[in-house]
């Protein structure tokens, strides 16, 4: 359901955020997109919504070339950036359905979305209110309602745990587990490596831009050896931290 084929991504200064990045995302399955800070997850996944257009490459949703026809493939695609990126003047139900609108909700099903995701992630009491006086947590999950209101596909979600308290978080979760296993997929980049090795079918792992790893965490573990995930993960990124002397802290 999503493909990528050869996509590169240079910017001004011919850097290369993405260097041909070739992958296939299944329907049925959640897939954690994991690199350092600066490795190409973010670029990787603005290309796949079709926010930023890629250098070179195709990228495909759900069989739909996104740069040939990008409305049909972007109704199919609920995204959530790695900032919550709101109408802050709006009141939080005013925002909500101006984004039912763009994606042409009928009216007829819009109140029973809502209502169910505002319950889910216990934003109800505020929707009424200005969106400018909502903590950032609250802007998180306003973008996630307004990313899975109009019952995509294809979730691609960005860090979407940052930011969330833990109950949160938990239902969250749960909704990409439940939303894989009824066909669809959840892409999503995480720098939390225990979440990705509990809810992950496969991992990718991006460092300077190239895929050094693609498949389930067992995989991963019997290709690299002993240790866990997060272990296993700086070695390949080669982001391994030198030893920090803490001794300034002994007051003994």
């Amino acid at each position: 359901m999503i493909k990528l084929n050869k996509v590169t991504k240079v910017y001004a200064g011919e850097v290369k955020a993405v260097n041909h990045l070739s992958l296939e995302v299944k329907a049925g399955e959640i897939f954690g997109f994991l690199g350092p800070n600066g490795a190409g997850k973010t670029t990787t996944i603005k290309m796949i919504t079709g926010v930023i257009k890629p250098t070179e490459g195709k990228v495909e949703v759900c069989g739909i070339d996104i740069q040939k026809e990008p409305v049909k493939a972007k109704r199919l695609i609920g995204y959530v950036a790695d900032e919550p990126i709101v109408m802050e003047k709006l009141k939080g139900i005013e925002y909500l359905n101006f984004i039912l609108n763009v994606f042409q909700v009928p009216k007829d099903v819009r109140a029973e979305r809502i209502e169910g995701l505002l319950k889910a992630f216990k934003l109800s009491h505020a929707i009424m209110d200005p969106v400018n006086t909502y903590s950032h947590g609250m802007k998180q999950k306003l973008s996630l309602i307004a990313a899975l209101s109009h019952n995509p596909k294809v979730w691609v979600l960005d860090e979407p745990i940052v930011g969330l308290d833990p109950e949160s978080a938990f239902i969250l979760k749960k909704m990409m587990r439940n939303h894989a296993d009824s066909g669809n997929i959840v892409f999503f980049s995480t720098h939390i490596m225990e979440i990705a090795e509990k809810i992950c079918d496969r991992i990718g792992i991006i460092h300077k831009g190239q895929l050094r790893f693609v498949g389930t965490v067992e995989e991963f573990k019997k290709l690299q050896g002993e240790g866990t995930l997060e272990e296993l993960f700086l070695e390949v990124t080669r982001s391994g931290t030198e030893k920090i002397d803490f001794s300034y802290l002994d007051n003994s």
